[in-house]
């Protein structure tokens, strides 16, 4: 199990380097339709009758997001005003889920439930966890365990929540002309080394979910 865990920490941290590399090797190769990352998404988001979504440019490298609470569209600096093929590709994703959002897309729609819990649970598990260990206390460990399985299934939510929007993004950026046949596989690759980042971390948190579940019923034992 250790073994285990290790190596999806390694996976973890190599999905890091692989988004930022291949987003800076895309981020240098220009989208044929010369549209800027805030162009692309507004298009986007007006062809899905978006119109009262706003776009607002973020500083930091790979810091775009769609909030939900505020429903905005929010760009990191270098997708906003590039015209590159990551600039179009991180910015259509991010309207992927606002257009969830528009279509109350189930796993968005659960995930925005339960992230109140998950922000309490993720944020108290770790104490308990360590509290009940360090002192025996199987009480406080179990209801430790309890709140990181939350974490946990907010994680992989999160999974069919990625993949959807970026799905959503490729066939859009397609029917409405933003990319051309020769450009899908630089958009691909954008997108789904951005997807793997979700898939290490849920696999890295499943696996210590076991791990304690696994330390916990033998200590009963």
């Amino acid at each position: 199990m250790i073994i285990l865990i290790i190596a999806a920490f390694a996976l973890t941290v190599w999905a890091q380097f692989r988004v930022k590399g291949t987003f800076k090797k895309w981020a240098q190769v220009p989208a044929n339709s010369g549209l800027t990352g805030y162009q692309a998404a507004r298009r986007m988001l007006d062809n899905n009758g978006l119109h009262d979504v706003p776009i607002e440019p973020v500083q930091g490298a790979l810091t775009d997001h769609y909030d939900p609470i505020h429903r905005v569209v929010r760009l990191s600096e270098p997708v906003y005003y590039e015209n590159s093929i990551s600039a179009i590709s991180v910015a259509c994703h991010e309207v992927g889920h606002a257009i969830q959002h528009s279509v109350s897309y189930p796993f968005l729609v659960a995930r925005h439930k339960i992230f109140p819990v998950v922000n309490f649970a993720s944020g108290i598990a770790p104490f308990l966890l360590l509290a009940g260990f360090l002192f025996s206390q199987f009480s406080l460990i179990g209801i430790g365990i309890i709140f990181f399985s939350v974490a946990v299934v907010f994680q992989l939510i999160t999974l069919p929540v990625e993949f959807n929007a970026s799905s959503r993004a490729r066939d859009l950026m397609i029917s409405e002309g933003f990319i051309t046949n020769d450009e899908e596989s630089g958009v691909a690759k954008v997108l789904n080394s951005a997807a793997l980042t979700y898939v290490a971390a849920a696999l890295l948190s499943l696996l210590e979910l076991i791990r304690y579940i696994l330390i916990f019923t033998q200590n009963r034992n």
